[in-house]
């Protein structure tokens, strides 16, 4: 009975439609009536059942990204972490055959040792040799091992950097004089540290560097940047006090040379002189066989009867003061223990801020990285290597600027295409891209076991040789280097360029108000600074602070004078919005509407895939994978998020082999959409 109610039901309703209810037969034009009158109910009925799903998915889409970075969801973002990155740990090792890993390890070798063996002379003066060389080299090798074989992001290089350096001496100046063990104090700073580092992992407060953008990014560079030249400048000034005014000079000569000579190898990398292989070669082993032969330059002719100042050196594998490893951090009175938790609540600002900057920094949008990121995990790996830290009784180790994007880029391939957007004379020119880099954690761990075995009696012979002129050399070519790269530093050249001579392509050419570059510059440079300004007092200690609050700046304050226009020409993310997935995306992502494949970072997979269907282009930097690899990659990374439902809270745009083959048969520049 109920059946046919129900049948009764629906043939009241929807009348058949060869006939009438009545019985009589329906006329043709009554049963085409019928059917366009069904086929629209339908058509309408279809048409809200699907916007109410989308709009289903936009609310959940929106309140996603609302609840992204507040809402603390315990251990989520580390777990997410280890899920997106724990299917290419096998390729992470496997991809190492590849000849850039060799380069960029013998130059992070250099570049991380040398500067933090500098660093060690600053730590080993102000605070009554607490901490040598090997301390700092125990730190170095920490760093790297734990990094390179645990992070889901192995590219980045972890050392000891400026910052820790001015920490490190500043809690000397305040502490010693109330007779407090240094050492146990220092070790309670890393243990507070460590606790702190993991709330603010396992609550995922990593979410908030969404709204870190170039802006602060470039002026912590550009400070980390000054601390080395300055660091340099104070290196050779010593000299003075140390050694005899034909020492000082010496000194300062070396270090001018080691400047021109790395910069020079640089320029020549980078340029279309001699062969191809000649200048890879200059630019890959440049600085570090300028610091050896500079080593050993001084010892020609009559320099030999100079004596230089050079770096000093302890006992193989032993702590620079008679001590043990292990810091016996209970010989400390109780007050100081609690004494201790601001210093480690502004050590632990710090590093959240420069490591995870320097982070951002190493996977920037000029990286086409296709391997994802993770910054909750790599955290809590940083507070783990604090704690460790403190109880060794060596420096804090963490991320390094600039060595951590020097890295990146020294494993990146490049390849040559032509340039078709530039006119007249210009037209047609080639010019050097990025394909792929090679992402690995081969060459964090090979350096960081080549500082090890520098800790040993042969090789700390060799360091005792190096002159504190060439560590400043290298200090200034470092220095320079990271000034050349920084956005401030772009700005403010554009300002001071010829205005006919300036190309209408330039990004900064678009913006119609002049002085929005002018303030915006400015504003830059009050941030960078105060941050420096601050370190050269002694409330050094409080510079995490002004670091920190230059982030709701950018986010809350510069929004009222400049328009969204403006913001997103003289600001930008800082990684592309796959790096970002990590932390729910780039800030006001949805408000830039910029296109995925205008970037030219880590999601511009596109880009690179692009790239590898331009047969005709030379490789310039080691072997470029095979079109078909780059397609099964982006396969898998598209097949993990749907399986997994990891990394769908951000939209990710990624293009398929197809349409980029696609995009090079309709005769489209592949580097264009990268430069636009």
């Amino acid at each position: 009975m109920a059946i046919q109610t129900v049948t009764s039901s629906a043939s009241t309703t929807n009348p058949p439609l060869s006939g009438n209810h009545n019985g009589r037969k329906e006329m043709p034009w009554q049963r085409r009536m019928h059917s366009l009158h069904t086929r629209s109910r339908l058509q309408h009925d279809s048409q809200e059942i699907l916007s109410r799903e989308v709009s289903h998915a936009t609310i959940d889409t929106s309140t996603t990204r609302q609840k992204s970075w507040w809402k603390a969801r315990l251990f989520r973002g580390m777990i997410n972490d280890v899920k997106r990155r724990a299917p290419f740990y096998w390729s992470d090792w496997s991809d190492a055959w590849d000849y850039r890993v060799v380069p960029a390890t013998v130059y992070m070798y250099f570049a991380n040792i040398l500067p933090a063996l500098a660093f060690s002379l600053d730590m080993f003066a102000k605070t009554a040799m607490s901490f040598g060389v090997n301390e700092v080299l125990l730190s170095s090798v920490l760093g790297s091992v734990v990094f390179s074989i645990f992070a889901i992001q192995p590219i980045v290089i972890v050392g000891v950097t400026g910052p820790i350096t001015v920490f490190n001496y500043t809690v000397y100046d305040i502490i010693t004089p109330r007779g407090t063990n240094y050492f146990a104090f220092m070790c309670w700073i890393g243990l507070w540290s460590l606790l702190m580092h993991w709330a603010l992992a396992i609550t995922n407060a990593c979410n908030a560097l969404t709204y870190v953008t170039r802006f602060s990014c470039d002026i912590f560079g550009f400070y980390v940047a000054f601390i080395y030249l300055q660091k340099g400048i104070q290196v050779l000034t010593r000299q003075w006090t140390l050694a005899d005014p034909t020492s000082a000079f010496l000194s300062i000569v070396v270090a001018l040379l080691v400047l021109m000579t790395a910069y020079i190898c640089g320029v020549v990398g980078n340029s279309n002189l001699l062969q191809r292989y000649v200048r890879k070669f200059v630019e890959d082993y440049g600085t570090p066989l300028t610091i050896v032969f500079f080593t050993g330059f001084v010892h020609i002719g009559r320099m030999s009867s100079v004596e230089l100042q050079t770096l000093p050196t302890s006992r193989p594998f032993f702590p620079t003061q008679d001590r043990g490893w292990f810091v016996h951090f209970w010989e400390i009175e109780v007050g100081d223990v609690f004494i201790a938790i601001p210093f480690a609540i502004l050590l632990t600002i710090l590093f959240y801020f420069d490591h995870n900057v320097s982070s951002l920094i190493a996977q920037g949008t000029e990286f086409p990285l296709r391997k994802p990121a993770g910054f909750h995990w790599d955290l809590f790996l940083v507070g783990l290597t604090t704690g460790v830290a403190g109880l060794l009784g060596i420096p804090f180790p963490n991320g390094l600027i600039p060595q951590a994007p020097f890295h990146t880029n020294s494993l990146c391939v490049t390849r040559q295409v032509t340039d078709d957007s530039e006119t007249g004379e210009a037209k047609g020119h080639t010019t050097r891209v990025v394909d792929h880099v090679v992402e690995q954690r081969v060459s964090n761990l090979a350096q960081g076991l080549l500082t090890l075995g520098t800790m040993t009696g042969p090789l700390l012979v060799v360091l005792h040789l190096i002159p504190q002129g060439v560590l400043a050399g290298l200090f200034f070519i470092m220095g320079i280097q990271a000034l050349e790269g920084n956005g401030i530093t772009v700005k403010i050249l554009y300002l001071c360029r010829d205005r006919h001579l300036t190309s209408p392509s330039d990004a900064l050419s678009r913006i119609n108000r002049k002085q929005a570059i002018y303030f915006f510059v400015a504003v830059e440079l009050i941030g960078f600074g105060a941050t420096f300004a601050i370190t050269q007092t002694i409330a050094a200690i409080g510079f995490p602070i002004i670091i920190l609050l230059l982030v709701p700046v950018r986010t809350f304050l510069l929004p009222k004078y400049f328009t969204q226009e403006e913001l997103s020409i003289l600001d930008a993310p800082t990684a592309s919005p796959f790096t970002m997935e990590s932390v729910g995306g780039n800030f006001d992502e949805d408000q830039r509407s910029l296109p995925v494949v205008a970037g030219t970072g880590a999601d511009s997979d596109n880009v690179s895939a692009m790239n590898t269907f331009e047969d005709t282009d030379s490789v310039e930097r080691g072997e470029a994978s095979d079109a078909r690899l780059r397609a099964k990659d982006l396969h898998r990374r598209a097949s993990f998020r749907s399986d997994t439902g990891v990394g769908n809270d951000v939209g990710i745009e990624m293009q398929s082999p197809s349409v980029s083959g696609q995009t090079r048969r309709d005769g489209r520049d592949p580097g264009r959409s990268r430069r636009a």
